[in-house]
């Protein structure tokens, strides 16, 4: 027997919309996924989280499970999407579609186009593909992890 579909509460949010406990989860998942167990230690808190919009899915219990973060436009003229993380138990169930769905509308709300780039991990290429990104560029190694960098031109 399936599971019935997860119901989660989404929301974008500025840095000064997020309180202190949502803050802390977030960060709480970004670190359990990107630190432990990818085995990555790199500066996790960046500073960039004060200027980015925030993409939060939540359960109706409030436990944060899905998250990625929007930093403005840089010298591309892009905004960058970032620390897309699905929590472990929810993951190989369209959690990362659905979450990289609610990036793309957060996109076209904001900054009225979902354009945008990416650095992937390498074994996600064809994942974001699928969303209509294109790599640019080889692969690379970042903090001991094979990337590519990718861009949405097509709205």
């Amino acid at each position: 027997m399936l599971n019935p579909p997860l119901r989660l509460h989404w929301s974008t949010k500025r840095f000064d919309e997020l309180d202190v406990h949502l803050l802390h989860h977030l960060l709480r998942l970004r670190t359990d996924v990107f630190v432990v167990e990818q085995q990555c230690a790199y500066a996790e808190i960046d500073g960039q989280d004060l200027h980015a919009l925030h993409v939060l899915g939540q359960q109706p219990d409030g436990a944060l499970v899905a998250y990625a973060r929007i930093l403005p436009p840089d010298a591309d003229g892009l905004p960058h999407v970032g620390r897309v993380v699905v929590a472990r138990e929810l993951r190989n169930q369209g959690m990362g579609s659905r979450l990289m769905q609610e990036v793309l509308a957060a996109l076209r709300h904001h900054y009225g186009s979902a354009r945008s780039a990416l650095a992937a991990q390498a074994h996600l290429q064809a994942f974001y593909e699928h969303l209509g990104y294109a790599p640019v560029g080889n692969p690379y190694p970042l903090d001991g992890i094979p990337h590519v960098d990718m861009v949405r031109n097509a709205e």
